[in-house]
């Protein structure tokens, strides 16, 4: 731990040794970690692939197994169904059957092959044609020919990791039995073609299995494909080499595969020691005709050569990750001393400067930005010296000034802060000014354009009311009401021309009861009621009448209560609306609502236009 701390406060102190960790470092960590990587994702890839190859295999097995089955009960169907075989059969000529059906025994090469009478294997199975496969002692073997039960005979082979067993031969026979029933021109069953085709000792049928699963160029060079058929957990019929020149008969599969397969009926797909090699494995389970787990299906390849080519390109991998961090560590090593020698130099110029030597970088070997810097820093420092005296000489200067300069400055920051609070209040009142103008010439033009239509309107208004004469009574109040409106209109119209024309407009001022208008007023905020309920409530006492424009009074009372609506909450909105006399000479108006309310900055502006 000591030397530990001891190398870090090194490195700390040093620009030489970080700059050659910096390098360093990634070379020794990265060399272990990519090789053991590089290893361990190439043996795991390789594998993979391998395993998804001796799967695919065992696929393609299975499926020329279950072909091969499809075709023996097709040649008996073929056999059955043909014409010679029909009138023989039907001829009751029986030699001429039994000649037919040994020569299809011999083409097809069926280990039997016979006619056999309805309700030998029972009804159903008399009716249907079935294949599958069957296992037969020996007895029963010697039943349908005596050279089957000989031909069986496989002493068992004491094999590394197999299950223990008592047993030392193997005399039941596995077949391919299939059944096709026999119907003469009438329709009805007269017989059963029975025939079978041993697997025990049957090379030709593994044989071709393997080359047609692992055909030419399949493998890499010294690999060899391998099928195997296992009667329980034997091999009866195997191109699996135990020694040269000779099959390995007789031997067993191991505990592992066994308890897999034949145990728990799944597929067992890895490496696996099969005889005296290891080999990329697959074995699946042979099943008979009635569903029982009888036998393995195997298929697979030897693994040393694949093992071979894996080491040897992890090899090759391995040599040129060391080249190439070779080569790095050399290159950075020699880049890192293009760098810290300059630093290292204008490191010692640095702490004798600040001892009070004179001491220079001087030339350096390389011709970077590095060069450039050392060049400029012994510039600089040449530049500092001068510099230094003639800066002792003004900050002299500068300290008599200093004391001069003050008090000049306090003063006129102070003119300074006056002025700019002259020139704030006079941009705002410019801008308010501004604003105003613009707003008196964009309101001149939109009162010139709605006082055309609302002189329309009341003219069709009189028209209509002229019309409808006796008619009128029950919409009076509404007629009325919308030529208040429109007077309103032209009230407000009038209002805009104020500000466009201020000369050319007087106020319009008559006495009113503020009671009645707050009554108008109400009625023309009706309709917010509908879009957010609220309860609105008068508390009209006031009896003094008052001497103002009722337009734009009406105009505030609308303002106020709209915006007091859009401050109510979303339930129980409650807006309050009093008149009372003020000092027996005029009256005071207020409108209250429990709403959020307004802040204090929120209220200093209500009185600024624009704000």
């Amino acid at each position: 731990m000591r030397l530990f701390r001891s190398l870090s406060h090194s490195i700390r102190r040093s620009v030489r040794l970080k700059l050659l960790t910096l390098t360093l470092l990634p070379v020794a960590l990265v060399l272990p970690a990519s090789l053991a990587g590089l290893t361990a994702w190439g043996a795991s890839f390789t594998y993979e692939q391998l395993y998804i190859k001796v799967n695919t295999d065992l696929a393609v097995a299975h499926d020329l197994f279950q072909r091969i089955q499809k075709d023996h009960l097709d040649r008996l169907a073929r056999l059955g169904n043909s014409y010679v075989f029909r009138e023989a059969l039907r001829n009751g000529d029986r030699q001429a059957v039994q000649r037919l059906v040994e020569d299809e025994r011999d083409s097809a090469s069926f280990s039997f092959l016979r006619v056999v009478p309805t309700g030998t294997f029972g009804e159903s199975a008399t009716l249907q044609p079935s294949v599958g496969i069957e296992i037969l002692d020996a007895a029963q073997l010697a039943a349908l020919d005596s050279d089957l039960a000989a031909s069986v005979q496989l002493p068992l082979v004491k094999t590394p990791r197999a299950r223990p067993t008592g047993r030392t031969l193997e005399d039941r026979g596995m077949l391919i039995r299939a059944r096709q029933p026999i119907v003469n021109t009438d329709g009805a069953v007269v017989g059963v073609l029975d025939g079978g085709t041993l697997l025990n000792n049957n090379f030709t049928f593994v044989d071709a299995i393997r080359d047609l699963v692992y055909g030419p160029g399949s493998l890499p060079e010294g690999s060899i494909g391998t099928v195997t058929v296992f009667l329980d957990d034997v091999r009866i019929s195997t191109n699996v080499p135990r020694v040269a020149g000779k099959r390995a008969l007789g031997t067993r599969v191991s505990e592992e595969v066994s308890r897999a397969v034949l145990d728990e009926g799944e597929t067992w797909i890895n490496r696996a020691f099969v005889v005296n090699d290891w080999y990329i494995s697959a074995y699946e389970p042979i099943v008979d005709i009635t569903g029982k787990r009888v036998g393995i299906l195997y298929a697979g390849y030897l693994e040393a050569p694949f093992r071979t080519a894996l080491w040897q390109a992890l090899g090759l991998a391995l040599f040129l990750l060391l080249g190439l961090l070779a080569l790095y560590a050399v290159l950075a090593i020699r880049g890192a001393k293009s760098i810290f020698r300059p630093v290292e130099k204008m490191s010692q110029v640095i702490t004798a400067t600040r001892r009070g030597q004179t001491l220079r970088v001087g030339e350096v070997e390389t011709r970077d930005e590095l060069a450039e810097l050392a060049k400029e820093f012994d510039a600089m420092l040449d530049r500092i010296e001068q510099q230094t005296a003639a800066m002792q000489q003004w900050t002299d200067q500068l300290e008599e000034k200093v004391a001069e300069r003050t008090a000049e400055l306090q003063q006129r920051n102070d003119e300074l802060q006056r002025t700019i609070t002259v020139l704030r209040e006079t941009r705002r009142q410019l801008v308010v000014a501004e604003k105003l103008a613009a707003l008196g010439e964009l309101t001149a033009g939109v009162a010139h354009e709605i006082n055309n239509p609302t002189q329309v309107m009341l003219g069709n208004l009189d028209v209509l009311m002229s019309e409808l004469g006796d008619h009128l009574d029950p919409v009076r109040p509404e007629i009325e009401l919308v030529i208040a409106q429109v007077y309103r209109i032209q009230a407000i119209i009038e209002k805009l021309l104020k500000y466009a024309r201020p000369g050319e407009y007087a106020g319009y001022l008559t006495e009113i009861d503020v009671k009645q208008v707050i009554r108008d007023t109400v009625a023309l905020i009706s309709h917010m009621q509908k879009s957010r309920p609220f309860k609105l409530t008068l508390e009209l006492e006031s009896k003094n009448t008052v001497t103002i424009n009722e337009q734009e009074l009406q105009q505030v009372l609308v303002n106020l209560i709209s915006n007091a609506v859009h401050a109510l909450p979303e339930i129980g909105g409650k807006i309050v609306v009093a008149a009372s006399d003020w000092e027996h000479r005029g009256v005071c108006i207020a409108v209250t609502d429990n709403g959020a309310g307004m802040t204090e900055e929120q209220c200093s502006q209500i009185f600024i236009l624009f704000s």
